[in-house]
């Protein structure tokens, strides 16, 4: 195996049901894959860890299994949050640059940030990310980047996006068990957007909601920014626990009965169509009985996204329609129940392919790691060029002194 080599990208993405691993590494400033390893989660209840000692397994075997593919040694990762602990909320801030107009510099973007996220909270919250929805100077909105110009008050609206700290923590921890150090956390709504969102479809307006097992994350972007962020308790294990309950039958093989032939429409499926099945005798399920189970599960999902987006104040901002990406937005008829209830169009979110990347995950289930992939590579290569600009300006003033 090849030593850790300094342009590779590792992701860590525990889901409830699944724990993937993901490298990718950078060819020509282009992301290229390396390797991945899925294992099913352990040590997990309600979307959150709750047994240390089986999650931080779950990772370490995911992780081998990447290393092994990728033959590179992993030792650090981004890692993605989501879950019902997430919390979005909008505020603004700002302060006067003096008496007189000058120009603006990025210790001013800073401090005008500072300003606005000094709002209170809960001391177990902790903050997530800062996501700047618009600066405006001089009572002049819509400027996505201040630098440069000149004005005399700089003010911003900032969304902010908050998570439980313990559960940040455990995250953290069970990386850490399994001999990963967390570079970066990441919102798993905002990286699956990175994945599947066209600029267009967030300058328009657009809704992702991003399906996992146990809870639902959905991320609100207008005007190219992220305007509303927030969980859902509904997730795809809630269709397979409701056929397992109402057929008496064991999760697993609702889980298989779900994937072959649910469907969240009953009109859709033909009413004289039916499966035998073993349970444990051979018994005769009509697929519409199927459906039945289902459809209704897919409207609560629904219902609660459309109080979030009321609560946010983007029910009608969604100019580009929902996307829907995870594991459970292949469910057949989710995009007829999301566009009925929502009244915008709904379309399934692909994540882009990367180079050199197997065919089985170009799927909505990967939507989320390799997003995260993206975002640390856009975030790392906007913290190289302001790095770069700030030595730049450094030696402009060195040389000017001499």
């Amino acid at each position: 195996m090849n030593e850790k080599q300094d342009n590779l990208i590792v992701v860590l993405d525990i889901g409830s049901a699944w724990t993937r691993v993901l490298a990718a590494d950078l060819n020509e400033g282009a992301l290229r894959y390396r390797g991945h390893g899925v294992v099913e989660s352990a040590g997990m209840r309600k979307g959150l860890i709750s047994d240390l000692g089986p999650a931080a397994k779950a990772v370490k075997a995911a992780n081998e299994r990447a290393e092994w593919v990728a033959r590179v040694n992993i030792d650090e990762c981004v890692v993605g949050v989501g879950g019902p602990h997430i919390r979005g909320i909008n505020t603004n801030g700002g302060f006067d640059l003096g008496n007189r107009m000058r120009e603006i510099v990025r210790e001013d973007v800073r401090v005008a940030v500072e300003r606005a996220r000094a709002v209170e909270r809960p001391p177990d919250r902790e903050i997530l990310h800062l996501l700047p929805r618009q600066f405006i100077l001089d009572d002049q909105p819509g400027i996505f980047d201040p630098v440069g110009m000149v004005g005399a008050r700089l003010e911003v609206d900032l969304h902010i996006v908050t998570c439980s700290g313990s559960a940040l923590q455990s995250t953290v921890t069970c990386a850490n068990r399994a001999g990963l150090e967390v570079s970066e956390a990441v919102l798993e709504s905002i990286a699956a957007a990175e994945a599947t969102l066209s600029a267009d479809e967030r300058e328009l307006g657009v809704c992702l909601l991003n399906i996992g097992a146990h809870s639902s994350d959905l991320a609100v972007f207008f005007e190219g920014a992220v305007a509303h962020t927030a969980s859902v308790p509904v997730g795809g294990s809630h269709f397979t626990n409701d056929l397992a309950v109402v057929l008496q039958m064991p999760v697993a093989q609702a889980e298989d009965l779900k994937r072959q032939y649910g469907h969240c429409v009953v009109t859709a499926v033909p009413q004289e169509a039916e499966i035998e099945i073993a349970n444990p005798q051979p018994q005769r399920i009509a697929l519409r009985t199927i459906a039945e189970i289902l459809e209704p599960r897919a409207r609560e999902l629904m219902y609660f996204v459309k109080e979030s987006l009321r609560q946010g104040g983007v029910v009608d901002a969604l100019g580009a329609g929902c996307v829907l990406t995870g594991g459970g937005a292949m469910l057949p008829g989710m995009l007829d129940v999301t566009e009925s209830q929502l009244r915008v169009p709904a379309r399934t979110g692909m994540p882009v392919r990367l180079s050199n990347m197997p065919g089985e995950l170009a799927n909505p289930s990967f939507s989320t790691p390799i997003g995260m992939l993206l975002y640390a590579h856009r975030t790392r290569v906007t913290r190289a060029a302001e790095s770069n600009g700030l030595r730049s300006k450094l030696r402009a003033i060195f040389a000017a002194s001499f």
